[in-house]
């Protein structure tokens, strides 16, 4: 199975779970990552996070692949946006 086929069924709780062995280069139950467990998963997590995830963190994978950077204004200008829709969802309550 090719890897983008892998992360186009893969659930956000799997996704979970891969990242997290990634981070603390352990498996969920306690077992270490070899070397090659580990580079795979950190593509796969990179996949999700580029094609599926679209995450807002401060650095993340864009869909073409690239790094993406985000700097402190973008992330003032976007906090700022969440709490207007937030004040917005309230008043409508």
């Amino acid at each position: 199975m090719q890897l983008e086929q892998l992360i186009s069924q893969m659930t956000p709780t799997l996704y979970e779970r891969l990242r997290t062995a990634v981070e603390t280069g352990k498996w969920f139950d306690g077992n270490r990552l070899d070397d090659n467990q580990r580079e795979i998963c950190l593509q796969a997590v990179m996949i999700y996070q580029a094609k599926v995830e679209k995450s807002n963190q401060h650095m993340t994978i864009g869909d073409n692949g690239e790094i993406v950077h985000k700097t402190r204004q973008d992330f003032k200008n976007e906090l700022k946006l969440e709490q207007e829709a937030m004040i917005a969802r309230f008043k409508q309550s």
